[in-house]
């Protein structure tokens, strides 16, 4: 890992501000970090190894801004059906929270990190729960994602509807983790403090979360606005909507993430805005939730940071990033809206946010940046330069899978193949497991 390798002899897309494209160009990266990004011929003699493209794209490593890990055990799963979005929390997923214990968290883990690994996806901020399996949770899905190397930033979900005992579990998980990630290794691991939205946390346990992310200067990460209840449940309960509430807390800012935002108004916007506080954009968890489309234009029209998540939905950022653009077109009937928009939340948004998080440059390739890089079956057959690339990213690399993943400078996936989990062996002590947690999902 220390003796300088070189990923090339393919297309190379640098992404960020001074992006370029370099056909025939290549990665040099030691320790970790990007060396030097220039043509494959004048970086070859230079390198120890050699990671042959084969003509491919090479490209920074993808970051998701908001996902559910645990969601992993609700993959064919029978239940109730939902006439709206609060009977999906109340059917579905805070049954299958509360079925998980500490073994079946480590493993829900497993299976999305390497669907992470296979679509390029090398930097993710995690949302937890797992109100019968609090204590510990957090570093069990740490282990996992230590074992499959890529980058995560978690948080525990603390909550209201489990009762002040629960709460102050969920609290004190969030202080543990915080306290072990500022004492370990920096920039692979991090951590948030999660709250699952305003409509299930009272002003104590909101302020108390505050509190606690100041002490360990990160920020909340934490659903808003994401059905209608919210905002009806907030105006009822405190008189107010759910932003106004949550700056009147202090908990908007630069380093929280406000996830979804779909029924907003105007006054909530600004608040946005004025705060610099990130919201992530997870277009589709909201078409399979039917509960609406967060107003991206007026977002960006304001200058609000809006990152792409997937809500636990899939890894693949890639084909995220399409199904935002296709829901913008559907929506405003404009079949030329949103394009650059959606670039800019993949690649520009999510990059600036990782970077702040994990202090190290992430999602460019450029001498100093993290040696997070991927390469895509995507040989350009048609012309390629900066001033196209994303049109060659979003309607041809998100095609085609992804053969190399290389994150921190470690080689996770090499031609197709996973390097850190075995996966039929991962598949038949989780499938295993599995049997009991549905049971224990069925009889809550």
């Amino acid at each position: 890992m220390n003796e300088p390798v070189l990923v090339g002899n393919g297309t190379v897309v640098t992404l960020g501000k001074n992006g370029k494209v370099i056909t025939d160009g290549g990665v040099l990266y030691a320790n970790g970090t990007i060396v030097e990004v220039g043509a494959f011929a004048a970086l070859k003699p230079r390198a120890k190894s050699i990671i042959d493209a084969r003509g491919r794209l090479i490209m920074p490593g993808l970051i998701c801004a908001h996902h559910h890990l645990y969601s992993t055990f609700a993959c064919g799963l029978g239940f109730a059906p939902a006439k709206n979005f609060v009977q999906v929390l109340e059917n579905l997923w805070w049954k299958l929270d509360r079925a998980l214990d500490l073994e079946d968290v480590f493993y829900s883990a497993v299976f999305p990190l390497a669907r992470c690994i296979a679509s390029g996806t090398t930097t993710i901020f995690d949302h937890h729960a797992s109100p019968n399996a609090i204590g510990g949770s957090l570093s069990r899905i740490g282990d996992a994602v230590r074992q499959a190397g890529i980058r995560a930033s978690l948080c525990y979900e603390v909550t209201d509807r489990n009762g002040a005992e629960g709460a102050k579990a969920g609290l004190d998980e969030s202080a543990a983790w915080l306290d072990a990630v500022r004492q370990g290794p920096q920039g692979m691991l991090h951590g948030q403090v999660g709250v699952h939205a305003a409509m299930t946390v009272g002003k104590e346990t909101l302020g108390r979360c505050v509190e606690l992310a100041r002490k360990f200067d990160t920020g909340l990460h934490i659903h808003v606005s994401e059905s209608k209840f919210d905002p009806e449940d907030s105006q009822k309960k405190y008189n107010k909507r759910v932003v106004a509430r949550l700056q009147d807390a202090g908990a908007l800012g630069d380093k929280t993430l406000a996830v979804h935002c779909i029924h907003l108004d105007d006054r909530e916007l600004d608040l946005l805005a004025e705060t610099r506080t990130t919201v992530v954009h997870n277009p589709q968890s909201n078409m399979n939730n039917a509960v609406g489309w967060a107003n991206i234009p007026k977002m960006l029209a304001r200058g609000i940071p809006v990152a792409l998540g997937t809500d636990g939905m899939t890894s693949n950022m890639l084909e995220e990033a399409r199904a935002s653009l296709f829901i913008r077109h559907h929506v405003s009937e404009d079949p030329s809206a949103g394009f650059m928009d959606t670039a800019k939340m993949l690649f520009e948004t999510n990059a600036e946010v990782a970077t702040r998080y994990f202090g190290r440059r992430l999602g460019v390739l450029e001498a100093g940046a993290a040696a997070d890089l991927i390469i895509v079956d995507h040989i350009p057959f048609t012309p390629i330069s900066a001033d196209n690339v994303f049109g060659h990213l979003l309607f041809g690399a998100a095609a085609e899978r992804v053969q190399t993943t290389i994150c921190n400078g470690q080689v996770l996936m090499k031609d197709g193949l996973l390097t850190t989990l075995d996966m039929e062996q991962l598949a038949k002590q989780t499938a295993s497991r599995t049997v009991s947690t549905w049971q224990r999902f069925q009889k809550i």
